[in-house]
């Protein structure tokens, strides 16, 4: 599939960063700081390009890339609560070694960013991922996502592997969901999780990830 994307590039002392974000924004997507675990509620459209958002990071082991969304409208289902709140996404390879507390400088610093269009296998030419679970279980695993947040933004912090393995999540909700819902209208629920058992999480809290139709916008 073809992903259009923006680069750009900050400075700050004699380090240079790259943040790669999507050249559309995600306007049907809200992630939701839940407290103890977090949702995101997805279209069709931002599912499937979060997955290859998600895919594209896999690949890019030295950017940083941005999912700007905590400014999104929530669904209309979803009823505020007291406490939660709504949070930017960055992915990041583990190698980085980035420091979550130089974000909010570099993000002020992005100007609009050179368009480009990657081209990324389709999950047809790739198939589905072969995955060891039992291995992810082992003590010496080192595929796994942490976590860290600041300045309203999620930090993802992941391997390679671990980026190539749950992009699926996002395209089986892009995928599935849309023929789901309105065929279930007593229970119009359609999710899947980065889950704990899944052996994928470290110092990171689950993320529930479900499809919606229902937008105010």
């Amino acid at each position: 599939m073809k992903l259009p994307i923006t680069i750009h590039q900050a400075r700050l002392g004699s380090a240079e960063f790259k943040v790669i974000r999507p050249a559309r924004p995600l306007v049907h997507a809200a992630l939701i700081d839940h407290d103890r675990h977090l949702n995101a509620y997805l279209g069709q459209d931002a599912a499937r390009r979060i997955g290859a958002l998600w895919t594209l990071a896999a690949s890019s082991p030295r950017s940083l890339v941005h999912l700007p969304m905590r400014a999104n409208q929530a669904p209309s289902r979803e009823l505020p609560e007291k406490g939660t709140r709504q949070l930017d996404l960055v992915l990041l390879h583990h190698s980085l070694q980035f420091a979550p507390s130089r974000w909010k400088e570099i993000r002020g610093r992005l100007g609009a960013g050179r368009p480009q269009t990657v081209t990324l296998p389709s999950p047809e030419q790739t198939g589905e991922a072969v995955i060891d679970h039992e291995a992810r279980h082992y003590r010496e695993n080192r595929d796994l996502f942490h976590q860290h947040l600041h300045a309203e933004t999620l930090f993802m912090t992941g391997s390679a592997k671990v980026f190539r393995d749950t992009a699926r999540h996002f395209l089986h909700v892009a995928r599935n969901g849309p023929e789901y819902v309105p065929a279930h209208p007593s229970r119009p629920h359609f999710c899947t999780e980065l889950h704990s058992n899944d052996g994928i999480l470290g110092d990171a809290r689950e993320i529930h990830i479900e499809y919606c139709d229902q937008w105010d916008s």
